[in-house]
């Protein structure tokens, strides 16, 4: 087989392409390109594509990814904030009129406006390999946009995976979980090796699949409340819910009665931690205590 009909992530066509560009990965912005075809492939299986998906890509590098995505999706957007690998994939993806890249950085990208614009009106998924250095941030601006996403299969630090998807009393679960659960319904789906990456990055990988609840399952109101709320019952783990909470709320005698009165009505032990306390009772917590 010729080298340019081999797959992108195909390590010998990668080796070509940053031969051909003489590219460097940069630290500064997290690049290791992947380049296992059976990796790519589970994550195109976990974000379960069809032709009437519009997909979201975010950080396509050299376009390993983007080729499988472009394969089983109608439309594939890909922004990238590298300017020198624009040219790079304007060459590797040239056989595929259904991608647009674009070369700007997503935490400056207002999404509900760029949806709108483009006109996109059927299911809409996220699907990235997002650079270690910034996945919280990015993973909080999507849940915080008024998109009703489908789904997001993100590949990120396997840790940051592993936080999210934690269940209560695991020492992984905390504030970061409980926004994503709050919202989305969560589940790893793939670990990736760091050999699969060019360069090696340090440690595993991890895919994780965020599917749309059927509806707002634990009726929250306001998240940018409860979530600043869940924020401060986490705030220092090594101390008791009952310390945080007087933290955020003041350490009044009338605030120490309600908070008694509070946990004597949810059954929470007074030296209880946050982490071992389910989402619905921590959000029965935010009802009459956070609001």
């Amino acid at each position: 087989m010729e080298e340019s009909q081999l797959s992108i992530a195909n390590p010998i066509r990668t080796n070509a392409i940053i031969k051909k560009f003489n590219l460097r990965a940069k630290k500064q912005l997290g690049q290791n390109f992947l380049t296992n075809e059976q990796a790519i492939q589970g994550i195109v299986d976990a974000a379960e594509l069809g032709q009437a998906d519009t997909v979201i890509e975010i950080g396509p590098g050299i376009g390993s990814l983007t080729e499988k995505l472009a394969q089983n999706a109608g439309q594939v957007y890909a922004f990238e904030i590298d300017d020198s690998l624009i040219p790079v994939l304007a060459d590797t993806l040239f056989p595929y009129n259904n991608v647009e890249v674009i070369n700007e950085d997503i935490l400056s990208v207002d999404l509900d406006n760029f949806v709108k614009e483009k006109n996109i009106t059927g299911p809409i998924k996220v699907v990235a390999n997002l650079p270690y250095y910034i996945t919280t941030p990015i993973l909080l601006q999507l849940l915080d946009d008024d998109i009703n996403f489908d789904k997001m299969v993100l590949m990120m630090q396997k840790e940051v995976a592993e936080r999210i998807n934690a269940t209560p009393g695991h020492r992984e679960f905390g504030s970061l979980t409980i926004t994503v659960q709050s919202r989305m319904d969560a589940e790893i789906s793939l670990i990736i090796d760091k050999k699969s990456f060019f360069p090696q990055p340090k440690v595993d990988s991890a895919v994780v699949t965020l599917s749309k609840m059927d509806n707002n399952k634990y009726e929250i109101d306001d998240f940018a409340k409860f979530n600043k709320f869940i924020r401060a019952c986490f705030a220092q783990k090594r101390k008791s819910l009952w310390n945080n909470l007087l933290n955020m709320l003041g350490r009044t005698d009338e605030m120490k009665q309600k908070i008694t009165s509070v946990f004597e009505e949810l059954n929470i032990s007074s030296n209880a931690r946050a982490e071992q306390l389910s989402i619905t009772t921590l959000k029965s917590l935010f009802d009459l205590l956070g609001k």
